[in-house]
C-alpha cells in the first residue's frame, strides 16, 4: 500500500497520508511522495483546490521516530525533506484544506498549520510535542504559530505542549471549524467543492499577499496589492465575475 494515497475529483484533489496503523507517522518516504505530489501534480490546471487528511483513526501523530531507532541522524538533513512539504502547501496558488480528525500532533500539526484552512472533527486533539522529547517545534511551526496566536500563546504551546480539544483550538484560532464527527467528512466536501468553483487564480494571489504583509510595510502592502490586483483584473475569472453581477446570477468561474 502506498503511504500516501491520491485521488482527484471535480477539481479537488485529495492527498491522505497513509499509516494508520501508525496514526499517520510521517517517515521520509512519505515526506518524499508528498513533495513530489504538492511540485508535479498540485500545479496542475487541473486541481482547483487540495485537501490533506490522514487515514484511519487520526490525522497525523508527527515524525515516526522508530524509522531512526539506534541511528545517529542529522535532523538538518532529516528537515529538509520537511521543507519541500511545508513550502508546496504554503506557496501553492491554490487553496489547501486541512481536515484534521483525531490526532494532530508534533510534525503532524506543523503541516496542518501550513495549509490555508484547518476543519477539525469534534474528536480532534491537538498538541506541539516536542518539547516533551527535548526538540523545539519544527516544520515551520515557529513561523506559522506566533502569526496565527502571537508570542505569548505560542510559547505556551510549545513549551508546556498541552493537549488541546477541538473547541480549545477553535478558540484559540489555530482552526476555522469544528465539525460533529458523523458529518465531518460532508463538510469536508462542501467546503472543499467550494473553494474548488472559486477563482483559483484569485485564491493564489490571495496567498501572495496575506504571506507578504507578515513582513511588509503598510507603504509596501499598499504598491503590492496594486501590482497583484492588476494581474487578477486580466483573469477570465473576474471578467466573469462582472458579468455574474450586472446580470444578477451566480459567477460559473473557471479557475483561469
Amino acid at each position: 500500500m502506498s503511504v500516501l494515497l491520491t485521488e482527484l475529483q471535480g477539481g479537488i484533489l485529495t492527498l491522505t497520508l497513509n499509516r494508520p496503523e501508525a496514526i499517520n507517522a510521517l517517515t521520509t518516504e512519505m515526506l518524499k511522495e508528498l513533495g513530489r505530489v504538492l511540485a508535479k501534480e498540485a500545479p496542475l490546471p487541473e486541481v482547483r483546490a487540495v485537501v490533506l487528511r490522514g487515514a484511519g483513526r487520526g490525522f497525523c501523530s508527527g515524525q515516526d521516530l522508530r524509522e531512526f531507532e539506534g541511528q545517529r541522524i542529522s535532523y538538518k538533513a532529516h528537515l529538509r525533506n520537511y521543507q519541500s512539504v511545508v513550502e508546496g502547501l504554503a506557496n501553492l496558488e491554490k487553496p489547501v484544506l486541512a481536515a484534521i480528525h483525531g490526532a494532530a500532533a508534533g510534525a503532524g500539526l506543523s503541516l496542518a498549520l501550513a495549509c490555508d484552512l484547518r476543519v477539525a472533527a469534534a474528536d480532534a486533539v491537538f498538541t506541539t510535542g516536542f518539547s516533551k522529547i527535548g526538540l523545539i517545534p519544527d516544520a515551520g511551526m515557529n513561523y506559522h504559530l506566533p502569526r496565527m496566536l502571537g508570542y505569548a500563546r505560542a510559547f505556551e504551546l510549545e513549551a508546556l505542549s498541552p493537549r488541546l480539544g477541538a473547541e480549545e483550538a477553535l478558540a484559540l484560532g489555530l482552526v476555522n471549524r469544528v465539525v460533529p464527527v458523523e458529518s465531518f467528512s460532508e463538510e469536508v466536501a462542501r467546503l472543499a467543492g467550494e473553494l474548488a468553483q472559486g477563482p483559483t487564480k484569485t485564491y493564489g494571489l490571495i496567498k501572495r499577499a496575506l504571506r507578504k504583509s507578515a513582513s511588509a510595510t503598510l507603504e509596501e502592502m499598499l504598491e503590492y496589492e496594486a501590482l497583484l490586483q492588476e494581474v487578477a483584473g486580466r483573469t477570465e475569472d473576474h471578467q466573469e465575475g462582472v458579468q455574474a453581477f450586472y446580470e444578477k446570477r451566480p459567477a460559473r468561474f473557471q479557475g483561469k
